[in-house]
Order: C-alpha cells, then sequence, then structure tokens
C-alpha cells in the first residue's frame, strides 16, 4: 500500500488500514527509523483508563445512578466502623 508526505510533513494512514485496525483521530504513534528509508510506524498503548467516562456516559440507560444527597462525606460513617449508639 502506498501513502504520501503532505507538504507540511503529515504522513496519511489510508482509511483501509485505519478501519481494519479501529485507528480513530487523536490517537498516538511512535515512529522509528530503521535504516534510510525504512521506518516502524507503532499505535501506542492508550491509558488504562483512557475513554472510561465516554464509555459510561454513553449508557443506553439513563438515569440510573442518583447520588446521595450530602453536603459533605465527612458525615458518612467510615466502612467497617459501627457508629456508636447514643
Amino acid at each position: 500500500m502506498r501513502t504520501t508526505i503532505s507538504t507540511k510533513g503529515q504522513l496519511v494512514l489510508p482509511a483501509e488500514l485505519r478501519r481494519r485496525d479501529g485507528v480513530v483521530p487523536g490517537q498516538e504513534f511512535e515512529i522509528k527509523r530503521l535504516g534510510r528509508g525504512v521506518y516502524r510506524l507503532a499505535r501506542t498503548p492508550a491509558a488504562v483508563n483512557e475513554g472510561l467516562v465516554d464509555h459510561l456516559l454513553a449508557c443506553p440507560e439513563k438515569g440510573w445512578f442518583v447520588p446521595v444527597p450530602s453536603d459533605s462525606t465527612a458525615d458518612l460513617p467510615a466502612p467497617g466502623i459501627e457508629e456508636p449508639d447514643d
């Protein structure tokens, strides 16, 4: 497969390869020069939690999470510690 370097020095990854490998805009790649005119392009691994917020916000069932009304978490008992009886 062939591609061309733009006048800005940008390399276009052909659409067929992007679709096949799930490459989306904003993903980062590492490029390594192996020799004169020979390069290796490798996608850098995503952070463990990358995209987690978007995934949670895309939940098809809206309204299942209801926050607990509280001005402060300081009023909540610590896990495993029983409150004394008054």
